[in-house]
């Protein structure tokens, strides 16, 4: 593995954040890029999309989401949407895709990043609580709501 970066969205970036596949099993878990990129630009205001480049490739993405007014509070500082492709999961792109969201988040002034997620066996859960996620609650639907003190 190379240098990982993360980097605004482009012309370029956006098709190949498009592509992203993920492991067989993983696709309940996880809205398409496509939608997080589309949302992107219709909240520009409280939306960071990035996507994780591997020297010149993409081989993640990920949506953070910054609204102190909002009024869940899980959705002030959150991870909206994180992607990593099949073949880059386990080499770190994840861990540091979350490590700077959370560095941006600090930078804006924040004391916590959430995260929700559905749980299941081939879900996110492990991935969340072993980069220091705490569950924290559950939303009406089941879904898991973790955070991590920054």
């Amino acid at each position: 593995m190379g240098e990982l970066r993360l980097e605004e969205l482009s012309a370029r970036t956006i098709v190949a954040a498009n592509s992203l596949t993920l492991r067989p099993g993983q696709e309940q878990f996880v809205t398409p890029v496509s939608y997080s990129i589309a949302d992107a630009y219709i909240n520009p205001a409280t939306t960071w999309p990035r996507v994780v480049l591997d020297d010149d490739e993409v081989v993640g993405f990920i949506r953070g989401n910054f609204d102190p007014e909002s009024d869940q509070e899980e959705f002030r500082s959150c991870v909206w949407r994180i992607n990593v492709a099949a073949d880059a999961q386990g080499r770190g792109v994840g861990r540091f895709a979350v490590e700077g969201l959370a560095d941006e988040a600090r930078r804006r002034g924040f004391e916590r990043l959430t995260a929700i997620w559905e749980p299941g066996e081939e879900g996110p859960e492990r991935f969340f609580t072993n980069l220091g996620f705490e569950v924290i609650g559950e939303t009406q639907y089941g879904e898991k709501i973790g955070a991590l003190h920054l």
